[in-house]
C-alpha cells in the first residue's frame, strides 16, 4: 500500500490487489515506529495521520525476574516523532489507501486475490487473479509481491528461500483492560515464560511466547491452567477469564527466512515476502515500509518510462539486503542467546549484568531505542 501511494504520487499507474473485502484482520503487528512516522512527515501526511486514535510509547520496559528494567528510550531520536505509535493496522492501511486514491493513477481492487503469474518468454508480464465478478488478468511492467511470508507471488516466481529458523511461536489473544490501567508497552520475562502486553485502548493485545512445537502440550493441560498462567503473568492488569475457549487464542508460527534473490525479470518481492522477520523488536512492518520507500525511489523513473529492467530490481535488493541481513542477524542472536534459554530455564531468573546497566545508565537505552525505532539504514522519500 505504501509503495502504491509513493508510485502513484510519482506519476506511475498502480493497481493494488487485496484478496480480502476489508483490512480488518486481528493479531498483526500494530507498531508504527519513528522511522515510519518520519516517512509520513516527508509525505506531508503526519498531522492528518496523528489525528487518528493511537497510543504513544516513548520507552520500552520489561519485568525481568521480577524487576522492572527500562530497555529502550526513543526520546532522543533525531526525528519529528521520537516515539512508537500503537495503531490498528487496518486504520493505517485505510489511511494510506484514502490518500493514494487522490492520485488518478492509483486503483485498489478489494476481494481480488492473485493465483498466479503471467509469463511471456521468461519475463513476468502480469498476474492472474480471482475477483468477485470472476477470473481476472492484470498486465503490468512490474509485479510486486508484498503478500507476506506465505507469498503466492514468491512461490509462483520460483524464488529460493533461505531458512534461518526460530525456537519459538507466539500465542496472540486479547484481554479487556481494567479501569485506570496506564497505557504502555510491557514485557514480562521469567524462567520458562515471556509475556507481552500491548495497549489497544479498551483492551490488551497479549503475546504469550512458547517454545516451538509445544502448543499441543499446553492445550493438553487445559484452558483453565492456561488462564491461570495468563492471570499470573498479567499481574491483575486484565481479566484472563475473558478467554472462553481455545478459539480466542491464535497461533503465530514464527519464521525467519529470506530470499537468496528477491526478483526475476518483471517481478519483485518486498517485506515479509522477501524476508520474514522474527517478532523480536516488532520491526517487521517498519522494515517493509523501508523496502517500499527504497523501491519507489529507485523504480519510479524506470516505471514512468516503461523500461524497468532486472538490474533496476537488483538495485532495490542491494539497497535493502544489507539492513535486512543485519536486522535478522540481531534477531537470531536474541532468539538463540536469550529467548531459547529463557524458555528452557527452570531455575529463578535474575536480570543479567548487561541488562542491569540499562537501568543504571539511561544513556545506554538510546542504542536499543535507535535500533528498534529507526533500524539500520532508514530510508527517506526522494520521489
Amino acid at each position: 500500500m505504501m509503495l502504491g501511494l509513493l508510485l502513484a504520487r510519482a506519476g506511475v499507474d498502480v493497481v493494488v490487489l487485496e484478496k480480502h473485502a476489508d483490512f480488518l484482520r486481528d493479531f498483526r503487528g500494530d507498531t508504527i515506529h519513528p522511522s515510519t512516522l518520519e516517512v509520513m512527515h516527508e509525505l506531508g501526511l503526519l498531522e492528518a495521520f496523528l489525528a487518528l486514535p493511537y497510543t504513544q510509547v516513548r520507552e520500552l520496559a520489561g519485568i525481568i525476574g521480577g524487576e522492572r528494567i527500562p530497555i529502550a528510550d526513543f526520546g532522543h531520536l533525531p526525528v519529528r516523532c521520537p516515539f512508537i505509535a500503537l495503531m490498528p493496522q487496518w486504520d493505517f492501511l485505510d489511511f494510506l489507501a484514502g490518500h493514494a486514491r487522490r492520485y488518478p493513477g492509483f486503483a485498489l481492487r478489494m476481494s481480488t486475490g492473485v493465483v498466479g503469474l503471467i509469463d511471456d518468454g521468461g519475463r513476468v508480464v502480469g498476474v492472474s487473479a480471482t475477483a468477485p465478478d470472476g477470473p481476472l488478468e492484470v498486465r503490468a511492467d512490474l509485479v510486486v509481491g508484498a503478500d507476506g511470508r506465505d507469498s503466492t507471488v514468491r512461490a509462483a516466481a520460483g524464488l529460493r528461500v533461505e531458512t534461518l529458523g526460530a525456537p519459538m511461536d507466539v500465542l496472540w489473544f486479547r484481554l479487556p483492560r481494567k479501569p485506570g490501567d496506564a497505557g504502555q508497552l510491557l514485557g514480562r520475562v521469567e524462567a520458562g515464560r515471556i509475556f507481552i502486553m500491548l495497549d489497544r485502548g479498551d483492551y490488551w493485545q497479549c503475546g504469550f511466547v512458547i517454545a516451538k512445537g509445544t502448543l499441543d502440550e499446553i492445550r493438553a493441560r487445559g484452558l483453565a491452567a492456561f488462564r491461570d498462567e495468563v492471570a499470573r503473568l498479567a499481574d491483575a492488569r486484565a481479566e484472563a477469564s475473558a478467554l472462553r475457549d481455545w478459539e480466542d487464542v491464535k497461533l503465530l508460527t514464527v519464521r525467519v527466512d529470506r530470499l537468496a534473490r528477491w526478483f526475476r525479470p518483471g517481478v519483485l518481492c518486498l517485506g515479509d515476502a522477501a524476508h520474514a522477520m522474527s517478532p523480536v523488536g516488532g520491526v517487521g512492518i517498519n522494515l517493509a515500509i523501508q523496502d517500499a520507500v527504497a523501491a519507489a525511489n529507485l523504480l519510479a523513473a524506470p516505471l514512468r518510462e516503461g523500461r524497468v529492467s532486472a538490474e533496476d530490481l537488483a538495485r532495490v535488493q542491494r539497497r535493502r539486503e544489507w539492513p535486512t541481513r543485519v536486522t535478522q542477524r540481531v534477531q537470531v542472536l536474541v532468539q538463540n542467546r536469550i529467548v531459547r534459554r529463557v524458555l528452557q530455564r527452570r531455575r529463578p531468573l535474575r536480570p543479567p549484568p548487561a541488562v542491569r546497566l540499562l537501568a543504571r545508565f539511561p544513556r545506554l537505552r538510546r542504542l536499543p531505542g535507535r535500533l528498534i525505532g529507526l533500524g539500520v539504514r532508514p530510508e527517506h522519500v526522494r520521489v
